[in-house]
């Protein structure tokens, strides 16, 4: 008759045990990144590949034998103030790590210095940071953070990558600095004129202009400047709405300049705003471009990408950038956020535009870059086009991660 009693702490024990295990079968990470406005084409993009690496991840058995991945979506609105909010009910929804990168360095930024007040103030509740696409070296610079990986090479290694490609370019002689007004933009303007100039002290620097992220609605003002100035180039940080309606401008101006750039291609439209305009070359530089030769990992991943999504892929390394995290876990043995962060750092990881690395020191990864120009379908050194046009990308360099790596100030406070 007293075996209930006595079985009752052993039946409440195991309630608990089996409520912990159910906690754990699940990890989840945060998507914060432009959903609505004038970028919300780029934040659909990003989260496309993010949920897609995440839904094989799961379907391959998650991590740590089991732990699913689960994945929650909120709309930066492009905003600093709306992304801390976003954090605020992502930290409220359990996230143990944050996905972004969209939404420009400044709100990234500002994204990194509230998780390292969270991380201070609540021990053992941990969040990383995981950006794909905010590129500022002082994120993995001066304003580095424990919790915080970049996994995509920063401004001054896409910057090394085209300034390399210009050195033997001779035919840019005269250049123009028209750029976002934002810290992004002005980092592209400042590397640019740094690296380009020392490849090519012959180059002059003829005009800059920075105007405000995503509200220009018709660029010619800004075009009769750099037409002005006797630039045949261009170096601009613009992406999304803002490259395609300068180039869109450019081409009813009847202007034919070249552009250099950081990712605009990997963005939808940019093609498409190109072949429209029939004037202009736009070079840019990303670890992988559509239609790029010897890359099969790529091309399957791609064709897998197309089938379950019925979209175009790409951005491997955002697609990538959960693969990583889940390496770490695995790597850690665990989901504890430090010893994840711990297993992050130089974490070697063989990806699908080959073998990248998490550098220790900064959290930059270093992985390939290719600088490419957008250019007619000509069967040989463009044979695919893209968007529905008849143009698509010339492979014009590659360079490895280790041959654009910078040194880097980061004094990293640890935990």
């Amino acid at each position: 008759m007293k075996f209930p009693c006595l079985l009752a702490p052993f039946a409440a024990v195991a309630l608990l045990t089996a409520g912990a295990a159910h906690a754990q079968q699940t990890y989840k990470i945060a998507y914060i990144d432009p959903l609505s406005g004038p970028f919300a084409n780029v934040g659909e993009l990003m989260l496309t590949h993010t949920q897609y690496a995440i839904e094989d991840i799961n379907a391959k058995g998650g991590v740590l034998g089991g732990t699913k991945l689960q994945l929650l979506q909120f709309d930066s609105k492009l905003s600093a103030q709306e992304s801390q909010s976003a954090l605020q009910a992502a930290i409220d929804q359990g996230a143990r790590a944050i996905v972004t990168g969209g939404s420009g360095s400044s709100v990234v930024s500002a994204l990194v210095q509230a998780v390292n007040r969270w991380n201070q103030r609540n021990p053992g509740k941990e969040l990383l940071v995981l950006n794909h696409s905010s590129i500022d070296p002082e994120l993995t610079g001066k304003s580095c953070s424990f919790w915080h990986f970049q996994t995509d090479a920063n401004t001054a290694m896409k910057m090394k990558a085209i300034a390399n490609y210009i050195k033997k370019t001779p035919d840019v002689k005269k250049m123009y600095l028209l750029n976002q007004d934002y810290a992004h933009g002005k980092q592209w303007a400042s590397y640019g004129r740094q690296l380009v100039g020392l490849a090519r002290p012959d180059i002059q620097f003829v005009g800059e202009t920075l105007h405000p992220i995503g509200k220009v609605k018709d660029f010619a003002p800004y075009l009769a400047n750099v037409r002005q100035s006797g630039a045949d180039s261009v170096i601009t940080g613009n992406w999304g709405q803002d490259m395609s309606l300068l180039l869109k401008a450019a081409g009813d101006a009847g202007y034919n300049l070249r552009y250099f750039n950081h990712s605009a291609g990997s963005v939808p439209g940019t093609v498409l705003a190109v072949s429209q305009a029939k004037l202009g070359q736009l070079t840019w530089v990303a670890e992988w471009h559509p239609g790029q030769a010897d890359s099969p990992k790529v091309d399957a991943l791609a064709k897998s990408y197309k089938a379950k999504t019925g979209k175009d892929f790409l951005a491997p390394r955002i697609e990538m950038t959960p693969r990583l995290l889940a390496a770490a876990i695995n790597k850690a043995g665990g989901t504890d956020t430090p010893k994840v962060a711990l297993a992050l750092e130089d974490l070697n990881f063989d990806s699908v535009v080959g073998p990248v690395r998490m550098r220790a020191d900064d959290h930059q990864l270093l992985l390939p870059q290719v600088v490419n120009t957008i250019a007619p379908v000509d069967g040989k050194t463009v044979k695919v086009g893209w968007e529905g046009t008849n143009y698509g990308f010339r492979t014009d360099a590659i360079y490895s991660g280790n041959e654009l790596a910078q040194g880097t100030d980061c004094k990293m406070p640890r935990p």
